[in-house]
């Protein structure tokens, strides 16, 4: 099965340059026709005072076609798209990438696994997870004499 899985699971932020080494060397494969289809949707990954979210970038992608699993604090991204092609055409440009992808990422401790959503709109999925109670920020009140 091809797949992509970061080098470093630890991590919720991707090196930078990896990521755009990684990218030169597919795009460097697929000019050649060598490549594999490995491939890694673009990712946006924050939180707040309430929760941590994972959002993909998955234009034309069906719900269907992408599955979810959390295991041991790691949160498992997997895609899968029929590559349409056809005799009769011949690309000059194909940047529109489909077949398959895996992305791995690390989840935080303070994340209530159980508790998790995910909504795909405008070709954007977006999974969220709230915050542990306890991980919450509040307010200590101080007492005076």
């Amino acid at each position: 099965m091809n797949s992509y899985v970061p080098s470093v699971l630890s991590s919720i932020r991707a090196d930078g340059f990896d990521q755009q080494i990684d990218r030169l060397l597919d795009e460097a494969l697929r000019a050649f026709g060598t490549s594999n289809n490995n491939w890694a949707p673009a990712c946006n990954v924050w939180e707040n005072e309430n929760g941590f979210y994972l959002q993909m970038a998955l234009p034309g992608w069906e719900p269907k076609d992408i599955t979810l699993e959390v295991t041991n604090q790691v949160l498992t991204v997997k895609g899968e798209r029929a590559i349409e092609t056809s005799e009769s055409q011949k690309y000059h440009l194909r940047e529109i990438v489909e077949g398959q992808f895996t992305r791995l990422f690390r989840l935080p401790t303070f994340v209530d696994q159980g508790k998790a959503s995910a909504t795909h709109k405008h070709g954007l999925l977006t999974i969220s997870f709230p915050k542990r109670e306890e991980a919450k920020p509040r307010q200590i009140m101080i007492e005076g004499s």
